[in-house]
């Protein structure tokens, strides 16, 4: 395992994810409910920032390695799969979205292995599309982390829109993923 900088910034993602769910099961008397929600926004607001920077710096840097390939979309999984449990369980967003990100994540992922098996990984790398629907469901799971408005600005309905968007870009992305399998596919 390179010990490099890209991979530091992946680790600190991954150490980031029990302090985004943490803070929301303390006592009141420790940590308000108000409070709880600013702290986990902020860690998961640089918890999503680090994985923009680990693969710039990655690649600025010459630093990219196999490991680095592996850990960086598992650390994006996981945070993304415990903020979302978080969410369904402070009821600030339905199961049924859960299930179609986490679901997605688990069947592309596994579509990916299994390309990659078959020598055709290039036929499902990250796509714009993917690169889309991550924007959007990381500023819905900020914004419903935060849940309360922010200077006027509604956060729990544009957060509820955007994670409806998310949910349906996840899906077509998925779909356009599987399309690209199949064609690679073809005899």
């Amino acid at each position: 395992m390179p010990l490099n900088l890209p991979n530091l910034l992946t680790w600190l993602r991954i150490l980031l994810i029990p302090l985004v769910i943490g803070v929301f099961y303390l006592p009141d008397a420790m940590l308000s409910g108000s409070r709880a929600n600013l702290l986990a926004t902020v860690f998961f607001v640089v918890a999503a920032i680090t994985d923009w920077f680990d693969g710039y710096l990655a690649r600025k840097l010459n630093q990219t390695s196999a490991f680095g390939a592996f850990l960086d979309p598992v650390a994006d999984k996981l945070m993304v799969a415990a903020a979302l449990i978080v969410l369904v369980d402070l009821d600030r967003t339905a199961p049924v979205i859960a299930l179609i990100i986490i679901g997605r994540e688990i069947a592309v992922s596994a579509l990916r292995e299994w390309m990659a098996k078959a020598g055709k990984s290039g036929s499902v790398a990250v796509s714009f599309i993917g690169k889309f629907k991550t924007a959007f469901q990381m500023i819905a799971i900020s914004l419903l982390l935060y849940w309360e408005p922010l200077y006027g600005f509604p956060t729990q309905t544009v957060g509820h829109l955007l994670i409806d968007l998310a949910a349906l870009l996840t899906l077509i992305s998925m779909a356009y993923y599987l399309g690209m399998a199949a064609k690679a596919l073809r005899p």
